[in-house]
This record gives C-alpha cells, structure tokens and sequence, in this order.
C-alpha cells in the first residue's frame, strides 16, 4: 500500500512538470509517461535505498592456495545524474587494488555493484569518487589480530587502491556553456599515494584503458 501511494505521489509531480514545461500530460504520447517515470526513478536513483546496497563477499588472501600480492584491476561503465541541473553523467571507471597478504580480497564484480549502487543518486563526480572507495577500502580492512605486531599495516588494510573516474556531464554540454568534454576525477590511498612507480603502474594502465 506505502509503495502504491508512493507510485501516484510520483505520477502527480511528473504530470505538474509536463504542464510547467508547456506540455499537455493527456496527449496520447504522454498518457503513459508519468508512470513510466515513476517506474524509472526506482531504477535510476535506486541508491537512496539500503536494500539495493550490494553485499560484499570478501575472502582470505591465500585461502585457495594462491596469495595475490600484485595490482588487480577493473573498469566499466557508470550513468549517474548531477545533482545541480538533474541531468545526466554518463562515463567510465577505472579501479586498481593491491591487497593485503594477510588481508582479505574481494571478486571484481562487486566493484561494478558498489559503483552502481552510488551512481544511482544525484551526484557530483567527486563525491562519488570518494564514496566508493570509502566503502571498498572499509571492507577490506580488517582488525588487527591480539598480539600481532604494530606495523603499517597493523590493520591489515589494502596496500593499495586507486578509482580514476571520466565523466561527460550534459549539463556542460546540453546547457550553459554547451561545450563536450570530459572530467577525470582520482582517488588513491596507501602506495598509490606514496609510491611513484606504483601510482605510475596504476596510471599507465588507465591511460592504456580509457574510453
């Protein structure tokens, strides 16, 4: 019943922008559009729900024989809408991890669902950078074992992870100054950071990768 009140809450606002903008809702090309957008939003901001937050499996480094010590990567494509004008940003990410020996380690697909899960809201690009590092960094950090030994890495937190993301945002082409263009944004932590040649390593593969 709350979801059905909600689905006519939706229709009723799409209907009083398409008479703002000069449209006529009951015209048979737009009888179906409130509903269809309803729909979408479920889709498209499904970010704001914590059902749709994706659950991260991570297991042992090690655990299957195999200790991954060296740079992992992904990349793929991401639509989000900016928070400014609601319009869309439609781009490319680029993910690099080192982890831990004696951390955990994660499946690259859950890459994919944290950047979607933080994509499907109003964004700046560079808040979102953040946010799915923050959330992939915090999951595979873990606790320190008693009576380990204090280090760097007493935490047994990733060596490191880098997210480049390139971004077209319509509200620069479609309006204002409508210029296309792209927006790189970077987020690096541990020897990323710290480490020229790794952070080199890690670049180099995003410049040989972009889209």
């Amino acid at each position: 019943m709350k979801q059905n009140l909600l689905m006519e809450r939706r229709q009723k606002v799409v209907k009083e922008m398409l008479m703002l903008i000069g449209e006529d809702p009951s015209r048979d090309g737009l009888k179906d559009t409130p509903l269809r957008v309803a729909k979408m939003w479920n889709e498209i901001f499904g970010g704001y729900h914590s059902k749709n937050k994706p659950i991260i499996t991570v297991f042992n480094n090690g655990s299957d024989g195999i200790v991954y010590d060296q740079m992992a990567c992904d990349t793929g494509r991401f639509y989000s809408n900016c928070e400014h004008h609601m319009l869309p940003i439609i781009g490319s990410y680029y993910f690099g991890v080192v982890y831990n020996p004696q951390g955990k380690i994660l499946g690259l697909s859950k890459v994919a669902r944290v950047v979607d899960y933080f994509a499907t809201r109003l964004q700046v690009q560079e808040r979102l950078g953040h946010q799915i590092v923050k959330e992939l960094w915090n999951r595979l950090e873990i606790p320190n074992d008693i009576g380990d030994r204090p280090g760097p890495n007493k935490k047994k937190e990733p060596l490191a992870m880098g997210l480049v993301l390139e971004a077209k945002h319509l509200c620069k082409s479609m309006r204002g100054v409508k210029k296309d263009g792209m927006m790189r944004t970077t987020i690096l932590k541990g020897t990323f950071k710290t480490d020229i040649a790794a952070r080199a390593e890690f670049i180099d593969w995003v410049n040989s990768n972009g889209r």
